[in-house]
């Protein structure tokens, strides 16, 4: 590695941390980190790994720096779903039975998550990589997975939703996503270990600083107020799903007054063109237990 490649590479590692404590500093100053507590928790963990394994690396201790990147990555992956957590929630905040169904899809797939990347581990034989490697491996790659369809999601359905664009959620989701792309693609190209590659380490540092800028940028902004005018559609789905998971009672009344209203509002309305001046005070008498007034000229 030349001098120049090393300065860039050091540069970019060592602006890791400093975005990001700058990002959490304003989380907590505008209370943020209240709304967003595992995006913060990220930012911090993250922030205390990239100056710990940097200063395990310049004093030598190789073996320290290996465990504590594999922990980070480790923690990275476990705050990185709960983030995606977040900003689902966020999104659906004025939908609170899709809010619930979403809370419950996130669980399970965090499960299958867990199950698939210990298969995965058991199931690889691998001289050069342990199973546990292998696990963190695949929970990270699943994770970018999911946040590239969290902003593919966002990016189709925000207008759906009465999301803006500029709002910090979308913000949060977009440098995720971003990441995610870049790294993926990284890993794609480059089979086996593609941080080894001194060239792969920057495009990837280099991408995860400009997903670093975007959320400072996000942060830094005042959020927009939500649109109340969110979609026909999407308020048919929340009520579509409130009634499925509020059923009416079988031997509720409401359905059956329901029907027999509607009954009689068509018959009438199928009968009125037929009917006399005379039938309709004769129709209104009956209702009303007066007698008619037909009847009553026919007697005399």
């Amino acid at each position: 590695m030349s001098e120049r490649v090393k300065i860039l590479y050091y540069g970019l590692w060592m602006a890791h941390p400093l975005l990001q404590l700058g990002i959490a500093a304003l989380l907590f100053q505008r209370g943020l980190y209240r709304k967003f507590r595992f995006f913060f928790g990220y930012l911090l963990t993250q922030a205390v790994f990239s100056v710990v394994i940097f200063t395990a690396h310049e004093y030598g201790h190789d073996d320290a720096c290996f465990y504590l990147y594999w922990v980070s990555v480790a923690f990275g992956a476990a705050f990185g779903f709960g983030v995606i957590h977040e900003v689902f929630v966020d999104v659906f905040r004025s939908f609170h039975t899709l809010r619930d169904l979403g809370t419950v899809l996130f669980k399970w797939a965090g499960l299958v998550m867990l199950l698939v990347a210990g298969v995965v581990s058991v199931s690889t034989n691998s001289s050069e990589m342990p199973p546990w490697m292998q696990a963190i491996i695949t929970s990270q790659r699943c994770v970018r997975m999911v946040q590239v369809g969290m902003v593919l999601f966002l990016l189709f359905f925000a207008r759906y939703m009465g999301v803006s664009r500029r709002q910090q959620s979308f913000g949060i989701a977009l440098g995720f996503g971003a990441f995610a792309v870049v790294e993926l693609a990284l890993i794609a190209s480059w089979v086996g270990n593609h941080l080894a590659n001194p060239w792969m380490s920057i495009v990837n540092m280099a991408a995860y600083n400009g997903s670093l800028i975007v959320w400072l940028g996000y942060v830094a902004l005042k959020s927009p107020v939500r649109d109340a005018n969110t979609s026909l559609q999407t308020q048919r789905w929340e009520q579509s799903l409130s009634d499925i998971h509020h059923p009416l009672p079988a031997d509720s009344l409401i359905p059956m007054f329901e029907g027999m209203v509607d009954r009689a509002l068509s018959r009438t309305q199928s009968e009125a063109p037929l009917q006399a001046p005379e039938s309709k005070r004769a129709a209104a008498a009956a209702v009303s237990g007066l007698p008619s007034p037909v009847r009553a000229t026919s007697k005399t």
